[in-house]
């Protein structure tokens, strides 16, 4: 039996439905997501026992989180403004003064297309197509937002950074209770980090107030439009995330918080809403404990977030309490400095441990060269190092099975009919040529979870995100729009075949022979900077391999008594 054959025949055919699992859980995620994101469920029977769903309030509770008030369609209007607007040197935002939530927010660093400069992405926003907002509020029995949602008032419609370093946002309100609230967003240049502060003043004499700080990210079920052109195989994760004592980064599907609504008291932390490449988090106070929780609502809104502890105001003093918020791009650095285990969002899956590295050395090279496409080439030439001595020996073993193709072939036919005999000679003949079968398919599976986790690596990384390479690749994240990367890799898989020993069995050379083209049909879709790799990589593998195999074939024969 050819047992290297078989193996790598297998490796591949493994990789293959890897690749085609994941297509397929793409697709019926998109499909389902679609269909959720245009339907209202009319009646209890639609879903799931097992869900709970919450009421259609924008504010938590702080006792159930299924029994929160709910917000009326008289939520109280003024006559003044109805939103503010705010442009720094990283954001466009829109804040709604019925509640002093984020209802619009555009990164100005991240286009929403390549070939329209002026329309930056636009991650959270409010209109038909997509409902995808930050709110925050005070509640409790002092709370302005316990029963209908505060009306803010602002000195201006607009607020712009110009050249200053911080831009102050104040949002005020009047409360019957006797509170003066000022909401003020604090805007930080360089950076997409909200500080939402609230200064909240008693004015009553002899009575104390008690208030409890919110935030909480609200998205409904529509899909990501980050990975709308993400490739072929990719199945981002889109759903909410927090990290807990015994679990640092702990995920949660929109069916999972529909299912099983979570709730936790949690020291620090904070609390996410992710998609393929950006997200959104709330990050509270890291010397308090808060609650974090998830609901769904009956009208289908996924809800994400954080209940901080007791504000207390004696009476005719001023207290202040404050979180912050994430708006912007999954910059694993520059979200580990804003809290523990925030970098996890940037999700490599169980391979983490060989992609984080990976991700390190590509942005290190990246540094020096300024040009990702580059920098890519550059990581494969170093991993391409890094297994030399492995790759070497699994060449070395394949050019002695293809020296040796002839004799196998004899034995073949000699013991056509004797499947016991025919084993005992092709082992014979690998002792006495010194041939481990083994030696050519090891070192490629051990190479596999390299590029798996690469992979990840890639897809992952918000960096490569309209990065150009060169002349017709502008962007590294999509495919190649002309197709030249996955055909030149197709030739340089087919051409490295005929480096190999070709299978003895028929079915087998046939099944060979397909998979050049299976791949190349792959790697269509998939993001030109995954293929350039892979290009890079089979190039350097062919070079070294027809070294390899020219000096086995054109060694003397050893002299044999």
């Amino acid at each position: 039996m050819d047992i290297q054959r078989y193996l790598l025949i297998g490796a591949m055919a493994l990789l293959s439905w890897m690749l085609l699992t994941e297509w397929v859980v793409f697709k019926d995620n998109q499909n389902q997501i679609s269909a959720a994101s245009f339907s209202v469920p009319e009646t209890n029977e639609q879903q799931p026992q097992s869900a709970v769903l919450a009421s259609d309030s924008d504010v938590p509770d702080l006792v159930d989180m299924d029994s929160a008030p709910t917000i009326g369609s008289d939520a109280i209007i003024s006559k003044g403004l109805s939103s503010v607007t705010v442009s720094t040197d990283t954001l466009d935002v829109t804040i709604d003064l019925n509640g002093g939530d984020i209802v619009y927010s555009g990164l100005k660093r991240h286009l929403a297309k390549l070939d329209d400069p002026d329309k930056p992405f636009v991650l959270l926003e409010q209109n038909p197509r997509r409902e995808y907002i930050a709110q925050s509020g005070l509640i409790g029995p002092d709370g302005i937002d316990s029963t209908t949602r505060a009306r803010f008032e602002s000195e201006t419609s607009s607020f712009d950074m110009g050249d200053n370093p911080v831009l102050s946002v104040p949002l005020y309100h009047t409360a019957e209770s006797g509170l003066r609230v000022v909401k003020e967003f604090l805007f930080t240049r360089g950076s997409h980090l909200v500080t939402v502060r609230y200064t909240i003043e008693n004015t009553r004499p002899d009575t104390t107030k008690t208030v409890y700080l919110f935030g909480q990210l609200k998205r409904d079920s529509s899909p990501d439009p980050s990975a709308e052109s993400s490739g072929m195989g990719l199945a981002p994760f889109l759903g909410a995330a927090t990290t807990m004592p015994d679990d640092r980064f702990k995920k949660f599907s929109f069916s999972d918080m529909r299912d099983d609504p979570f709730k936790a008291q949690i020291s620090g932390g904070w609390i996410a809403m992710i998609q393929h490449y950006f997200l959104s988090a709330w990050i509270p106070d890291a010397s308090q404990t808060h609650t974090y929780t998830t609901r769904v609502t009956q009208t289908g809104a996924n809800i994400a977030g954080f209940l901080a502890p007791a504000t207390v105001i004696a009476p005719q003093t001023v207290a202040s309490t404050e979180a912050q918020l994430y708006i912007g791009p999954k910059d694993q650095y520059v979200l580990e400095a804003i809290s523990p285990y925030l970098e996890l969002s940037v999700d490599y899956g169980w391979l983490w441990w060989i992609a984080q590295p990976l991700f390190w050395l590509l942005n290190l090279i990246h540094s020096f060269v300024g040009n990702w496409g580059v920098a890519i080439i550059l990581l494969t030439v170093l991993i391409k190092a890094a297994f030399f001595k492995l790759s070497a020996t699994s060449y070395k073993s394949m050019a002695n099975m293809r020296r040796v193709q002839p004799k196998m072939l004899d034995i073949r036919e000699q013991y056509a009919e004797d499947k016991q005999k025919q084993s005992q000679a092709m082992m014979e003949l690998y002792k006495k040529e010194k041939i481990n079968p083994m030696g050519g398919c090891l070192p490629i599976l051990v190479q596999m979870p390299v590029f798996i986790a690469l992979y990840w690596t890639l897809m992952e990384s918000v960096e490569l995100r309209h990065a150009p390479f060169i002349l017709w690749i502008d962007d590294l994240s999509v495919m190649d729009p002309y197709f030249v990367l996955p055909i030149l890799m197709g030739a340089s898989m087919w051409f490295m075949q005929k480096l190999n020993p070709p299978p003895p069995d028929p079915m087998q050379a046939k099944l060979m022979q397909w998979l050049p083209i299976v791949f190349t049909f792959f790697f269509l879709w998939f993001p030109s900077g995954l293929v350039l790799y892979w290009v890079a990589n089979n190039l350097l593998s062919m070079t070294q391999q027809y070294i390899i195999t020219k000096q086995i074939e054109n060694a003397p024969t050893p002299s044999r008594s």
